[in-house]
């Protein structure tokens, strides 16, 4: 079950602010640079990026379906993922769930993850 939605609304409007700051430089947060779907505006929104073999992977708190930052990168093919201090162009964006995606990360991550019930992953190349 992904986190509540009061949960969101509440980092949307604080907590994002302070680890924007912060995100481009202190792993695994990463800033998910981004377009509107409608408004073609940028977004910046961040998360925890996993390195893998060919790209990244982002698990979704709150779930794939509820989330605009995911349907914007899922539209548009793509985004910028700006990550210790580097921005790298990602594509191929790709929904995963249960397992698979936990696979993907690191051991120590997992158990919490699944704790929260997070069962959906975003993979970026």
């Amino acid at each position: 079950m992904p986190l509540p939605r009061a949960l969101a609304r509440f980092n949307r409007l604080f907590t994002n602010k302070v680890l924007g700051l912060l995100a481009y430089i202190t792993p695994p947060f990463a800033l998910v640079v981004h377009k509107g779907r409608k408004s073609g505006s940028e977004y910046r929104t961040p998360v925890w990026a996993f390195r893998t073999r060919d790209g990244f992977v982002i698990p979704l708190t709150y779930g794939a379906s509820r989330t605009d930052w995911v349907k914007n990168v899922l539209a548009h093919g793509g985004a910028k993922l700006v990550m210790r201090r580097r921005r790298l162009e990602v594509g191929g964006p790709r929904l995963i769930h249960g397992a698979d995606g936990r696979r993907a990360l690191p051991l120590l991550i997992r158990p919490g993850l699944r704790l929260l019930g997070v069962e959906d992953y975003l993979v970026l190349h």
